[in-house]
C-alpha cells in the first residue's frame, strides 16, 4: 500500500538506528521495500512519576491497569490508524512530484509514517496481548478511502491528489499529530510516553516539508506577479503559477478538516483521559494545576458563552493551542508578501468553521467565526474552500519533474538541499 511503482529506486533516506543524537539521523540510498523499521522509546526516566489527573506523584505504569485496558488500547489503535492512512492517501502523488528534492521528501514522509504505525503495533503486541494482536491485524485490514473499510478518522479518507493538498496536510494534519503525540508523551503508562517522545522528532520534519513547501509556493508566485505587475488571479494562473487567493481556500479546506480531529468541545472523554492519567496535555509543565478539579472555563457555544469544567473542555484547550502554533508558518508566509509590497494576508480559519462534530457541527459559521443564514454561507462557500475549478486547475500543473536541480514551474527550490547536500544531488535514483 505504499507508493506505487517506486519500489526499485534508490531514495536517499534518513534511518533512525538508536535513539541518541548520533543513530537518529543515519543517511543513505535505500529501496524503500528494504527500509528498516526500528522499534524506538526515548530513555527512560528512572523513577517517573505520573505528572497530572487525580494519581499525581504516583509512579508511572510499566504495564497497563486493568480498568484502563480498553480505552488506552482504543487511544494507541486510532493514533496508529492515522499513519499507515495518510501513506496510503499519498501513494500516487511521486507521478507528479514538482523535483527529485521533493520526491524524496515525500518518501521519507512515507517510510516514518509507516515506522510509526509499527511503533504502536509494537504496544498492542507487547502489552494488550491477544485482543492487541487482532487490533493490529484490524490496522492493515482498513485502508483510506475504502467504501467498506475505511479509516477511523474522516480525514484520514481524504483524497490526495495534488502536491499543494500534500503541503498543506503535512503543515495542517500532521501538526495534529504532533499534538497527540505530545499529550501520549505525558501519558502515565511509560511504554507509550516513550515511544510517542522520539516519534516527535520525526514528526517535526513532517511540518517542515508542509511549512517549507507552502513557503516556496507562496515565493513563486510573488516572483510571477512581480514579472507580470499583476495580482489578477487569471494572469498569474496562466503564466503556471498559483495565486494567492486560490492557496489561501486551501490553507482554509485542511485546517478546517484538522480541527475536527481534536474531538468535540465538550467531551467526556477527554475528562476521563485526563484524570486517569491516560493522555495530558501537550507540554503539561507549563501549567500551574495539574489535576483541574474545580476548574471551569467559558467557551463560546452557538447560544452564548457557556462555563464549562475545565476537564471536559480539554480537547478546545489543545485545539486553540494548535491553531496559535498553526500561527508560526502563517506569519513567515505573510512577511514574504509583505517584503513584496503586496496587502494581501494569507489567514487562518476560525475553529467553527466547517465543523462536522461538536455543537458548531452543520452550523452556517464565516471564516471569520460569524454565524450567517445558511443561504448566505453557501453561496459564500465557494470562496472559502476550492472549487472545481481550482482542483482542476491545481491538476493541471501537476507534472512529474525529475531532472536533479529541476523544479516545477509552480514553486520556487528550497534554500538548501538535504543533510548538507546540494540541490542538484540526484535525491532518488529511479534508475
Amino acid at each position: 500500500m505504499g507508493p506505487t511503482d517506486f519500489e526499485s529506486a534508490d531514495v536517499y533516506l534518513r534511518t533512525a538506528v538508536s535513539v541518541d543524537a548520533q543513530g537518529w539521523a543515519h543517511y543513505g540510498a535505500v529501496h524503500m521495500p528494504d527500509y528498516r523499521w526500528g522499534i524506538f522509546l526515548a530513555d527512560a526516566v528512572p523513577d517517573r512519576k505520573i505528572g497530572f489527573g487525580d494519581q499525581m506523584g504516583a509512579p508511572a505504569w510499566q504495564q497497563v491497569p486493568g480498568e484502563y485496558r480498553s480505552t488506552l488500547r482504543r487511544l494507541i489503535v486510532t493514533q496508529g490508524d492515522t499513519e499507515p492512512a495518510s501513506v496510503e492517501q499519498q501513494r500516487m502523488l511521486g507521478h507528479t512530484c514538482p523535483s527529485l528534492y521533493d520526491l524524496r521528501n515525500l518518501f521519507q514522509v512515507n517510510v516514518e509514517e509507516g515506522r510509526h504505525l509499527w511503533a504502536m503495533v509494537y504496544l498492542l503486541h507487547a502489552y494488550f496481548g491477544r485482543d492487541g494482536r487482532e487490533e493490529a491485524e484490524e490496522l492493515l485490514a482498513r485502508h483510506s478511502g475504502d467504501a467498506d473499510k475505511p479509516r477511523i478518522l474522516t480525514t484520514f479518507n481524504e483524497p490526495m491528489r495534488d502536491w499543494l493538498s500534500f503541503f498543506c496536510f503535512t503543515y495542517f494534519t500532521d501538526r495534529d499529530g504532533k499534538y497527540q503525540l505530545k499529550s501520549f508523551a505525558e501519558s502515565a503508562f511509560d511504554p507509550l510516553s516513550r515511544t510517542c517522545r522520539f516519534m516527535l522528532t520525526e514528526e517535526a520534519h513532517h511540518m517542515f516539508v508542509g511549512e517549507t513547501g507552502i513557503s516556496r509556493v507562496v515565493k513563486r508566485t510573488l516572483e510571477v506577479m512581480k514579472e507580470l505587475g499583476t495580482d489578477d488571479p487569471a494572469r498569474i494562473r496562466a503564466h503556471g503559477a498559483i495565486d494567492l487567493p486560490t492557496v489561501q481556500r486551501y490553507l482554509n479546506y485542511w485546517c478546517s478538516s484538522s480541527l475536527d480531529l481534536f474531538g468535540s468541545e465538550i467531551s467526556s472523554n477527554s475528562a476521563t483521559n485526563f484524570a486517569s492519567g491516560m493522555k495530558g496535555r501537550p507540554d503539561e509543565t507549563q501549567y500551574e494545576d495539574h489535576v483541574l478539579r474545580g476548574k471551569s472555563i467559558k467557551l463560546l457555544m452557538p447560544d452564548g458563552e457557556q462555563d464549562v469544567p475545565m476537564l471536559n473542555a480539554l480537547n478546545e484547550v489543545m485545539r486553540e493551542s494548535y491553531l496559535r502554533d498553526c500561527e508560526i508558518g502563517l506569519k513567515r508566509w505573510n512577511r514574504q508578501i509583505e517584503r513584496a509590497g503586496h496587502a494581501l494576508r494569507l489567514t487562518l480559519p476560525t475553529s467553527r468553521f466547517r465543523r462536522s462534530i461538536g455543537p458548531w457541527a452543520g452550523l452556517p459559521v464565516s471564516p471569520e467565526g460569524k454565524l450567517i443564514a445558511k443561504e448566505e454561507y453557501e453561496k459564500k462557500l465557494r470562496a472559502w474552500i476550492p472549487t472545481e475549478t481550482d482542483q482542476a486547475f491545481i491538476q493541471s500543473l501537476m507534472h512529474k519533474v525529475v531532472a536533479p536541480g529541476k523544479m516545477a514551474g509552480w514553486i520556487a527550490p528550497p534554500e538548501r538541499g538535504i543533510n548538507n547536500l546540494p540541490l542538484e544531488y540526484e535525491y532518488v535514483n529511479l534508475h
